[in-house]
């Protein structure tokens, strides 16, 4: 991915931003109304249709209900996209999926709002990997500050994290879910992976799951060509106290790569979630432990 990706024109207070709910089904009313408030009090008009009610088994209506509610927000007049949670079954929209040929718009999320976005960069086009309105309100001030910043065209402050070696990296960033990106290994919705700086997290994975995970990256040769990694937050991860911690494990699988690593960065579940622009130009350094965004 060594060609830039497109970004919208900046948002502006005043513009319109469309709900959707690729994933699962909504549960956190309370939290949704308080992710909205935030984004209404920055001065921006949020459209909500009836489109998230919808329940089929897991996920927030049926692979049509949800596609069809995507493409509407794609193609409606809105400026941006705002994901109202995560969850599971955003993969499953892709299957035969072709993105309006349209001037792109934002799209904000993660976790498993990962395959919108992967699936994105395969067409040229940047998002934001960013808080999803039912964790926004939890948020710090300097995070929820700096998403608006990201999508209103300001700079970017560095991420400070811990580096693990392995010098200096410059690529194109792309963050993603671990245990989603690998599911989209050797299918249409994987990037050209060559150069770019690969920044993970998850939630709820024994570190015997990640590692599983992680050996099929090696395997399948997923990592020779990166520019570096990013780790950030692998909440709730911990496995068997008398085996290897999730951070151990991640050494060891990691560690051995001939790139810049940065641990424990800010993003990811259960903590804040910086905002990461999908396919910017970024710099990674492993020994001062620095994720930076050049202007």
């Amino acid at each position: 991915m060594s060609s830039p990706l497109l970004f919208p024109p900046p948002l502006k207070p005043g513009d319109t931003l469309e709900i959707i709910a690729p994933s699962g089904a909504l549960k956190e009313y309370s939290a949704l109304e308080a992710g909205v408030k935030i984004w209404q009090e920055r001065g921006y008009q949020i459209a909500l249709s009836d489109a998230w009610r919808q329940r089929y088994g897991y996920l927030a209506g049926s692979d049509l209900q949800r596609s069809q509610a995507l493409l509407e927000a794609w193609q409606g007049g809105a400026q941006g996209v705002l994901c109202a949670r995560g969850g599971y079954g955003g993969a499953r929209l892709l299957e035969g999926w072709t993105w309006p040929n349209l001037p792109p718009k934002w799209l904000i999320g993660f976790s498993d709002i990962t395959s919108l976005l992967w699936s994105l960069a395969t067409q040229g086009l940047g998002g934001v990997h960013g808080p999803v309105l039912t964790t926004l309100a939890q948020e710090p001030d300097w995070s929820k500050q700096r998403l608006f910043d990201c999508v209103e065209g300001r700079p970017l402050a560095p991420l400070q994290g811990k580096g693990w070696g392995g010098g200096k990296g410059t690529g194109r960033l792309l963050p993603a879910n671990l245990t989603v990106a690998t599911h989209l290994l050797a299918t249409p919705l994987e990037p050209n992976l060559e150069g770019v700086i690969l920044a993970l997290e998850d939630v709820a994975e024994a570190p015997y799951r990640l590692d599983r995970m992680l050996t099929q990256w090696r395997l399948s040769g997923r990592l020779e060509g990166v520019g570096g990694i990013a780790l950030g937050r692998f909440s709730r991860c911990e496995g068997n106290p008398e085996t290897w911690t999730v951070g151990e494990m991640l050494r060891d699988r990691l560690g051995d790569l001939p790139c810049p690593i940065v641990a424990d960065l800010p993003f990811g579940h259960d903590g804040p979630n910086a905002a990461l622009p999908v396919g910017a130009l970024v710099d990674l350094d492993g020994e001062r432990g620095i994720l930076s965004f050049p202007s």
